[in-house]
C-alpha cells in the first residue's frame, strides 16, 4: 500500500534533491481548503500551493470549465491554430489592466517565463538592456529571472555567472532600518556609478515582497519610481506573479497604491491550479516585439485558458475581491492577539494587504533578530496539528499565510487555532 514513508523513499531515489519539499507528506486528493495524505491525514491548507489556490482546491466551476475544454481539444499551439480561449481571456484581462488606454496580453505558461518575456517587451519597445530590481525580490529560477532576483541562496549558488546588464537596489523595510529616502539615494547612486538613465529598459518591482518576506512596497517608493520612469523613458514592471487576482484586496496589488505599471507579470492564480501565466501591458508597449519574437509550445494551453475565464468568473461573482480584505481584518486581529500571549515564540511586524499576510519570529520579545530556527519548529508544529503553513524571508523567520479566499469560516476558524497551538508548542 502507497504511504507517505514509501513515497518519500522513492522520491528521493528519483528526483535530484535541487528541487526541495518542504514536507514529507504527499497529496492524494484535495478539495476547497483541505488536502488528505498517502497516510489519509487531513490538513487544513494555509499555503494555497504557494498562492496559486486563491479559488481553492478544484473549484466546481473552474473543473467544470476544464472538463468542457478537455471534449473540445487539448493542444494545437496558438502559433499554428489558434482558439477562441486564448483570445476571450486577453479580452478580458486587458479590460482589468490597471493602467490608462488600450492594453494587450500575451499568455505563457510560468512565472519566470512571464517576467523572462516581460523584459524582452521592454528591451523590444526601448532599445535599452539595463533592468532595475530590488534586495529580497523573487522573480524565478531561469537564468534571466535568478539574475533579477535578489537573493543568492539558494537561488544562485552554483548557476554564475547571472546574465549581464541587472542591477539591484535596496527594498525598503521598516524593520531593517531602510527607508524610501535610502532606496531612492542608491538609485541616484547607481545611475552616477554604473549604468545611465538612457541604457535602462525597466525598473521591476513586487508589489508585496513574496519569497523576501511579504513586504508591501510603500506607495511613495512607487510614486518615487513611476516619476523616475516617466523623466527617462524607463519601463516600470509590476511583477504580479504572487500579487494578483485578488489576494491584495484589489485585482492587482499594484492597485493598492494607485501607481499606474506600463507592464505587469501574472501567474498562479490565474488559472486556478492550472500552468497559466502572461504579461499584460501598454498596447503600444507589447507590439514592439516582431512577429515570431514571442511564444512557446504550450504557451496558453487551452486547458489552462479555460479554467482562467473560470477564475475570473469565480472572483467576480464569489465577491472575492471584498473577502480577501474581510479575511485579512480578521486574521490580523487574531494574529494580534497570538502576539500578546506569552507563551507563544516571540512573533512581531504583523503585516500585509488584503489577504496576503505575513509576522517575524523573533529571538526574544521585543528585539530584532531573527529566529530561523523557531521558525522551523513552528511550520513543523503546525504539519502535526495538520495545517499546511509556509516560511519565507531573507533572514527564513517570516511565517505568510496564503488560505485561500474561498475558505469556509468554521475551517479558517480551526485553522487559526491550529496556527495558535503550533506558536506555543514551537516555543516549548
Amino acid at each position: 500500500m502507497t504511504s507517505n514513508a514509501s513515497l518519500q523513499s522513492r522520491r528521493i531515489a528519483a528526483v535530484p534533491r535541487g528541487v526541495a519539499t518542504a514536507y514529507p507528506v504527499f497529496a492524494q486528493r484535495a478539495e476547497g481548503s483541505e488536502i488528505w495524505d498517502a497516510d489519509d491525514k487531513r490538513y487544513i491548507d494555509f499555503g494555497g500551493g504557494i498562492a496559486v489556490l486563491n479559488t481553492g482546491h478544484r473549484h466546481p466551476r473552474v473543473i467544470a470549465a476544464v472538463r468542457e475544454q478537455l471534449d473540445a481539444f487539448t493542444h494545437t499551439a496558438f502559433q499554428i491554430v489558434p482558439y477562441e480561449p486564448y483570445v476571450a481571456l486577453c479580452e478580458r484581462l486587458n479590460a482589468l489592466a490597471p493602467f490608462k488606454g488600450a492594453a494587450k496580453t500575451i499568455l505563457f505558461s510560468t512565472g519566470a517565463e512571464a517576467v523572462e518575456n516581460a523584459v524582452k517587451i521592454a528591451r523590444a519597445a526601448t532599445g535599452r538592456s539595463g533592468i532595475i530590481a530590488f534586495a529580497g525580490g523573487f522573480h524565478g529560477r531561469t537564468m534571466m529571472t535568478m539574475a533579477l532576483t535578489g537573493k543568492v541562496a539558494p537561488y544562485k549558488k552554483k548557476f554564475g555567472p547571472m546574465p549581464g546588464g541587472v542591477y539591484h537596489l535596496p527594498f525598503p523595510i521598516p524593520q531593517d532600518g531602510v527607508s524610501v529616502a535610502d532606496t531612492m539615494r542608491a538609485l541616484d547612486l547607481l545611475f552616477r556609478a554604473d549604468i545611465e538613465q538612457a541604457h535602462v529598459a525597466a525598473i521591476i518591482i513586487e508589489p508585496v515582497q513574496g519569497e523576501g518576506g511579504f513586504h508591501p512596497a510603500p506607495t511613495d517608493l512607487l510614486e518615487a519610481l513611476r516619476k523616475v520612469c516617466d523623466q527617462h523613458g524607463i519601463l516600470l514592471i509590476a511583477d504580479e506573479v504572487q500579487t494578483g487576482f485578488a489576494r491584495t484586496g484589489k485585482m492587482f496589488g499594484i492597485e493598492n497604491s494607485g501607481v499606474e505599471p506600463d507592464l505587469l507579470t501574472i501567474a498562479k492564480s490565474l488559472a486556478g491550479g492550472f500552468p497559466l501565466s502572461g504579461v499584460i501591458g501598454r498596447a503600444e508597449i507589447m507590439d514592439a516585439a516582431e512577429p515570431g519574437g514571442l511564444g512557446g509550445t504550450y504557451a496558453g494551453s487551452p486547458i489552462a485558458c479555460a479554467a482562467a475565464l473560470a477564475v475570473l468568473d469565480v472572483i467576480k461573482e464569489e465577491k472575492l475581491i471584498d473577502r480577501a480584505n474581510a479575511l485579512g481584518d480578521r486574521i490580523k486581529g487574531e494574529l494580534t492577539r497570538f502576539a500578546q500571549r506569552n507563551d507563544t515564540v516571540p512573533m512581531a511586524a504583523i503585516r500585509g494587504p488584503g489577504s496576503m499576510i505575513a509576522f517575524d519570529i523573533l529571538k526574544s520579545r521585543g528585539g530584532h533578530e531573527p529566529d530561523a530556527e523557531a521558525t522551523k519548529r513552528v511550520t513543523q508544529a503546525a504539519l502535526a496539528e495538520g495545517l499546511v503553513l509556509l516560511s519565507c524571508g531573507v533572514n527564513g523567520n517570516t511565517i505568510r499565510l496564503l488560505m485561500p479566499l474561498t475558505i469556509p469560516e468554521p475551517l479558517l476558524d480551526e485553522g487559526m487555532a491550529k496556527l495558535e497551538r503550533a506558536l506555543v508548542a514551537a516555543n516549548g
